[in-house]
C-alpha cells in the first residue's frame, strides 16, 4: 500500500508553503462556518481544499513553484517580523530588551545586574536602566 501511494506521487509537486497557508485558512473557514451556520463559508472551504489538493497532486511544477515564490515575496515582512518577535521573546529570559530613547535603537542587556548605565552603541547616548 505504501508503495502504491509513493508510485502514485512521484512527479507530483507535493506540499509547500503556500499550500499549508491554504490548509490553514480552509481550517479557519469551516471552523466558523460551524460555529456561524454561514453557507457561504462552507463553499469558500470547499473550494479552498479542492484547489489546495489540485496544487498538491499537480505535476505542473513551474506553475506551482511560481505561486510558492509569489506568496514567499508577499508575506516576506510578516515572516520576518514573525521571526524577530519570537527571538525576542526567546531572549527574554535571560535579557533585558530596552530601547535606546534618542535613536530607537533596539538594545539587549544581561537580567540580574541591578542598576547600570547602557549606552548606546549606535548613537552613544547613555541613560540609566534596572536589569
Amino acid at each position: 500500500m505504501k508503495e502504491r501511494f509513493y508510485r502514485f506521487m512521484q512527479g507530483r509537486y507535493g506540499q509547500d508553503a503556500f499550500s499549508r497557508f491554504l490548509l490553514g485558512i480552509t481550517g479557519l473557514c469551516l471552523l466558523f462556518n460551524v460555529l456561524l451556520h454561514n453557507r457561504f463559508l462552507g463553499v469558500l472551504a470547499w473550494a479552498l481544499l479542492i484547489y489546495t489538493y489540485y496544487r498538491i497532486f499537480s505535476k505542473n511544477h513551474s506553475a506551482r513553484y511560481e505561486e510558492n515564490q509569489r506568496y514567499l515575496q508577499g508575506t516576506a515582512k510578516a515572516r520576518y517580523w514573525a521571526d524577530q518577535q519570537k527571538k525576542l521573546w526567546q531572549e527574554r529570559r535571560y535579557h533585558h530588551i530596552y530601547t535606546c530613547p534618542k535613536c530607537r535603537q533596539k538594545i539587549r542587556i544581561p537580567r540580574g545586574k541591578g542598576r547600570i548605565m547602557v549606552r548606546c552603541p549606535k548613537c552613544q547616548h547613555e541613560f540609566q536602566k534596572r536589569s
